[in-house]
C-alpha cells in the first residue's frame, strides 16, 4: 500500500537536536509524489464527512502537508505563523515550552463564525502548539473539528492534553506506529 511506502520515506536522524533523541524528518514525504499523495488520501478520507471549509496549518511543516491537502479539497489554506510573522492585525497565542514560552498568531479576518476548520500539523508533541492554534480558531468564531498530524508522540501527552481542552476535536494520526 502506498501509505506504507510513505512511511518508509521518513528520515530517522539519532541524536538531534540533542543526543538522545531519534528525530523523525517527514519532509521526504513531500519530495515523493506517491508518499505524499498517500498521505494526503489518508487524511481525505478520514474527514469526507465532516464538512470541512478551511484548512489550517501550523509553521512550518504544516504548510507544507496542509496547503497540498488544502488545494486537493478545494479548499481555503490559512497560515498560523509564529509571532511577528504576519503582516494585518492578528490574535495572538502564548503556549508554554520545555525552557520559555512561545506565541503564534492567525489573522483576525482569516476565519469566521460558522467555518468548519481542520488543523494540520507534522508531529503532535506536548500539544502546546496544537492547543494554542486550536485556541486560536475559535477565537477567530470558527469550530476547531480535528487535527491531523502525520506523527504523534503519545509519550509527551500532546493528545491527551488536546482532549482535555478541546473535548470536541478529534485527533488523527497519519501514522500511528511510527
Amino acid at each position: 500500500m502506498n501509505l506504507e511506502f510513505a512511511q518508509s520515506c521518513i528520515a530517522q536522524i539519532p541524536d538531534y537536536p540533542t543526543e538522545g533523541v531519534l528525530f523523525k524528518d517527514v519532509t521526504p514525504i513531500a519530495a515523493n509524489a506517491v508518499a505524499l499523495s498517500a498521505v494526503l488520501e489518508s487524511i481525505s478520507e478520514h474527514y469526507a464527512d465532516a464538512s470541512i471549509s478551511h484548512i489550517v496549518g501550523i509553521e512550518a511543516r504544516g504548510f507544507i502537508f496542509g496547503a497540498a491537502l488544502a488545494a486537493r479539497l478545494g479548499l481555503g489554506f490559512i497560515p498560523i505563523r509564529k509571532s511577528g510573522k504576519l503582516p494585518r492585525e492578528t490574535h495572538r497565542m502564548e503556549y508554554a515550552l520545555e525552557y520559555g514560552v512561545d506565541a503564534i498568531e492567525i489573522h483576525t479576518d482569516a476565519l469566521q463564525v460558522g467555518d468548519r476548520v481542520l488543523v494540520i500539523d507534522d508531529v503532535l508533541a506536548t500539544g502546546g502548539t496544537a492547543c494554542a492554534a486550536l485556541a486560536l480558531v475559535e477565537q477567530c468564531g470558527a469550530d476547531a473539528i480535528g487535527v491531523a498530524v502525520l506523527l504523534n508522540l503519545e509519550f509527551l501527552g500532546g493528545s491527551s492534553k488536546v482532549a482535555q481542552n478541546f473535548p470536541d476535536c478529534d485527533v488523527f494520526t497519519v501514522f500511528p506506529n511510527a
